[in-house]
């Protein structure tokens, strides 16, 4: 399961942290899921919670940001969300962009010039954008 690999890289990377700072406890963890990655957080909330369950991260607070995916043409310079043609795409293509978000490619073309050099200015991947340890 995908989402199981990046809830335990994010545990892993909280209790990292708080042991390079003398085992201290994880207070707060801010994570940034990426609009692309198309991530289900609740599945992912669920997750870190089951791994994180007798770490110092057990308690931490866990804030969700949702980063809105945007692309820029390379050819013509035109900015477009995800949003904007994410309906355009089958359900089998939104697995693949899940899995593999630079396939997206392949499926999508810039709406004003229908380039499909473009790159993903953001909203890409899942991160963890800060943590509090105290």
């Amino acid at each position: 399961m995908h989402e199981w690999a990046i809830a335990n890289g994010i545990v892993r990377t909280a209790i990292d942290f708080a042991e390079k700072h003398d085992g201290r406890k994880v207070v707060k963890i801010r994570i940034v899921l990426g609009e692309l990655q198309q991530v289900k957080q609740s599945v992912l909330e669920y997750l870190i919670n089951e791994i994180r369950k007798g770490t110092v991260a057990e308690d931490a607070e866990l804030e969700f940001v949702v980063e809105e995916a945007v692309f820029r043409c390379r050819k013509c310079g035109f900015e477009w969300k995800f949003g904007d043609v994410k309906d355009s795409l089958n359900d089998r293509m939104k697995e693949d962009v899940h899995f593999i978000p630079e396939i997206v490619h392949a499926f999508v073309e810039c709406p004003n010039c229908g380039s499909r050099d473009f790159e993903i200015v953001k909203g890409r991947g899942v991160y963890i954008e800060s943590m509090e340890i105290k």
